[in-house]
């Protein structure tokens, strides 16, 4: 066993590098502008730009020496003359060029930085003449505003295609990749931008409430699902039995929110046996509890119900009422005992989901745990919470099936750990 559980760590390793890949793709590259989805559409280029600069988003993504820079974007010339329609000495024609009667002033958003280096490129050319490239590389922001050394041979009237800035990194290797495995190897998810705390402080103060509302939902449904099961395991194929299918059916077809809003308008608001809002005591936890219990109840009766049943089929029942074993002995000693597998399997799988609790019933009930965390997260874009809380859960649950595997191989000695 002990040589499974060294494999089955290892293998685990790069599990959890992809993890990490994924959630670093998914929040720096294909969500967009991480500084722009927390400050807002209103904020200016030079706050996004600090907000870059503080979190580490305004280096490589992976590799590279030339980085865009807010201060002055890529710009079709061929549709819009963008910014650059501001200065005087230039024009856009109908051929989608600008026409400069001099070397234009760069329309910065803001200051270029004194301590870095900066590198034009441009498409240019002067009047009937072959279009050429030219680049620049400014030793620093204040030489970078002046553009002449990037228009050498340039007459009193040029056309311009393209033009771009770039800032110099002198470290390739210095990227938003290398920075976000640092921080995890120290431990640091960053800070939130809605809370400005550390983000591993908000998941410590979160964990509390989330475990409170989550633990005894999983046991209070695993006992009384397991114990229905078995129930109709004994009157299969009867009124009870049938009953209870149809039950099951109906509270599956519940919607979940519906649950959360019925219950807290005649429960709570009503017949104010509850409180409505709020996390002061367990008295606060009752409802919602109740209501994780009922609402995922339809499930796992039909789950439990089926394993069940599957068992109660087998040969090994039937030699044990052959023997004379009680229908009690047979479902508690022989049926529940072989059906541990599915129901472990069941539960492990289960336990990540406890980590990010209930969003929903966190959200309506004022519970301040993971899942009320990761409501407000994605509400004011806090892009560091949200790629903690899913780095965190996708781990949880890569561990957890390694649990799941031993405990399958304990209750089960014909599974063998190879």
């Amino acid at each position: 066993m002990l040589r499974y559980i060294t494999r089955r760590l290892l293998h685990l390793i790069p599990t959890v590098l992809g993890v990490i890949v994924i959630t670093f793709i998914l929040f720096n590259l294909v969500g967009g502008s991480p500084g722009r989805m927390a400050l807002g559409e209103k904020a200016s280029a030079e706050q996004v730009d600090f907000f870059d600069e503080q979190q580490g988003f305004n280096k490589p993504v992976i590799f590279g020496t030339r980085i865009k820079t807010l201060a002055l974007g890529d710009y079709d010339f061929s549709k819009s003359a963008g910014p650059w329609s501001n200065p005087s000495n230039l024009s856009h024609n109908a051929s989608g060029f600008l026409e400069s009667r001099g070397i234009p002033a760069p329309p910065l958003a803001f200051a270029l930085r004194k301590d870095t280096a900066y590198e034009w490129n441009a498409t240019w050319r002067n009047l009937n003449e072959p279009w050429k490239k030219t680049k620049w590389l400014a030793p620093s922001g204040i030489e970078a505003t002046n553009l002449a050394p990037l228009f050498v041979g340039a007459k009193s009237e040029f056309q311009i295609a393209d033009i771009k800035l770039r800032r110099v990194v002198k470290n390739p290797f210095d990227s938003q990749l290398a920075h976000y495995f640092r921080q995890l190897a120290h431990f640091d998810f960053g800070t939130s931008t809605a809370a400005n705390l550390p983000v591993i402080q908000l998941i410590k103060d979160g964990i509390r409430p989330t475990m409170m509302l989550a633990t005894p939902i999983l046991i209070a449904e695993l006992i009384v699902s397991v114990s229905l099961g078995l129930l109709c395991a004994y009157f299969r194929g009867r009124f009870l039995d049938r009953a209870m299918v149809f039950v099951s059916v109906a509270l599956m077809s519940i919607n979940y929110l519906v649950w959360i809003v019925v219950g807290q308008y005649l429960l709570a608001f009503k017949m104010r046996l509850f409180p409505v809002w709020g996390f002061e005591s367990w008295a606060y936890l009752v409802l919602p509890v109740l209501i994780g219990v009922v609402s995922g109840l339809g499930g796992e009766v039909r789950f439990y119900r089926t394993v069940m049943l599957d068992e109660v089929y087998k040969d090994y029942v039937r030699t044990a009422f052959a023997k004379g074993v009680s229908t009690r002995g047979v479902l508690f000693k022989h049926v529940l005992r072989n059906a541990m597998v599915p129901i472990v399997t069941n539960v492990i799988l289960s336990i990540p989901f406890l980590y990010t609790g209930s969003l929903l019933l966190e959200s309506y009930f004022g519970i301040p745990g993971i899942g009320y965390l990761s409501v407000n997260a994605i509400n004011s874009s806090d892009p560091d919470v949200i790629r903690a809380v899913v780095l965190i859960g996708s781990v949880l649950y890569v561990i957890v099936g390694l649990i799941g595997d031993l405990l399958a191989a304990f209750f089960d000695p014909r599974i063998k750990l190879s």
